[in-house]
């Protein structure tokens, strides 16, 4: 009998003040290649398909950006930002009591290790679905001494000994009653591995990986930033499109704009849902991306794509941009319409693109315009939206 896929949560602890990193501020927060330190790490785990919803436990005094930053990372997949608590260990337990229904395996992984390989990622998923509990380590490999004050009292055997990493993955209800029950005996630990080796329950060991560094000192930060560079695309000229798209008014269709179903008594008429501010974007995205135009990946007369969801198309090419090591920067969009008044959906446009595109709404512009009665958009014939997009580096 094949096993059904976990349904995997991810809790983020990204609380932590880096008293030995210094600067005095959110340690998630530091900027690594232009961008927040937990951006990055919420964006690989964002990257991993098994993942399906991720909880970050952030400062108290930070909510809001750390979670706009988790949120331009992985978008609709941020579930929620929390406070966190007075250790890692209270921070872990806030998130989990965070975590949807629906998720039976919840894998914890460190706001400060940044590079963790998607594989590394779905590799743990997989061993806690099977085993229960698992963690990324990696062998020891240098010499070990034990010392007493600034003297060597002995050398330890490092044969067994393993350095540990995040991801660690669990089971939900068995990770769910190792903190249940630590928090009712004032347990401790440095990680989640440990609280469920004191129920006696095996933990699988993961290889990890040697870039999986933790950010604790400026050194690892100055470290992380060298082997972002050497992952960048080689190309760092700025990637713009140019997106444009127009469709006929026509009574018995829905009036779909960026995703969104506005109350109209008639609607674009089109082989899709003729969304014209999702095929601009697309168009924009597309061109940005150096990949062709629309009709190329989604033709019109193609029946897979009669009536089709633009959002889904939307999703398509975030896919896209991806896998070439990109995706979508800033988007602006203007469209041309004399009715009905857009502005009041404009909002619900930008969340719903920026849902498909797993980017933040504040990411995405949106503005109206009439044509004065000027031309056929101006005569109510149609509606026409035009997109400029900028892309970026995946990581």
């Amino acid at each position: 009998m094949t096993r059904a896929a976990p349904r995997v949560a991810a809790i983020v602890p990204a609380a932590g003040r880096g008293a030995r990193f210094g600067g005095g501020g959110p340690k998630a927060l530091v900027p690594l290649r232009g961008r927040p330190l937990v951006e990055h790490t919420v964006a690989a785990l964002g990257a991993a398909t098994v993942v399906e919803v991720i909880i970050v436990a952030a400062p108290a005094d930070a909510l809001e950006t750390v979670a706009r930053a988790a949120r331009t990372a992985a978008g609709g997949k941020v579930a929620a930002v929390v406070p966190g608590g007075a250790d890692r260990q209270a921070s872990v337990a806030r998130g989990l009591a965070a975590v949807p229904p629906g998720p039976d395996v919840v894998l914890v992984h460190d706001g400060a290790r940044p590079l963790v390989p998607v594989a590394l990622i779905e590799a743990v998923a997989a061993a806690a679905a099977e085993d229960g509990a698992a963690t990324a380590a990696v062998p020891v490999d240098e010499t070990l001494k034990r010392g007493a004050g600034e003297w060597v009292d002995g050398t330890v055997d490092r044969a067994g000994l393993y350095r540990i990493q995040t991801p660690q993955g669990f089971g939900r209800a068995l990770l769910e009653r190792a903190h249940r029950e630590a928090g009712a005996s004032g347990f401790r630990a440095t990680d989640d591995a440990a609280l469920v080796e004191r129920l006696g329950h095996p933990v699988r060991l993961v290889p990890g990986a040697a870039v999986n560094l933790k950010v604790t000192m400026p050194a690892d930060l100055e470290l992380a930033e060298a082997l972002l560079r050497r992952e960048e695309p080689p190309s760092v000229a700025p990637r713009v499109g140019i997106g444009f798209d127009a469709h006929r008014l026509a009574p018995g269709r829905r009036l779909v704009l960026g995703g969104v179903e506005i109350p109209s008594p008639r609607g674009l008429d089109g082989h899709s849902d003729a969304d014209v501010v999702a095929h601009a974007v697309i168009d924009a995205l597309l061109g940005a991306a150096g990949c062709g135009d629309i009709g190329r990946w989604f033709p019109p007369d193609d029946p897979a794509y009669a009536g089709a969801d633009s959002m889904r198309l939307l999703g398509r090419v975030r896919s896209l941009l991806a896998e070439r090591g990109w995706r979508a920067g800033h988007i602006d969009v203007i469209v041309m319409a004399e009715a009905p008044r857009l502005a009041p959906h404009a909002a619900a446009m930008r969340s719903a693109m920026a849902a498909a595109l797993a980017t933040d709404p504040d990411r995405i512009s949106i503005k109206a315009t009439t044509l004065e009665g000027m031309g056929a958009i101006g005569r109510e014939e149609g509606i026409a939206a035009q997109a400029v997009a900028s892309l970026e580096a995946a990581r």
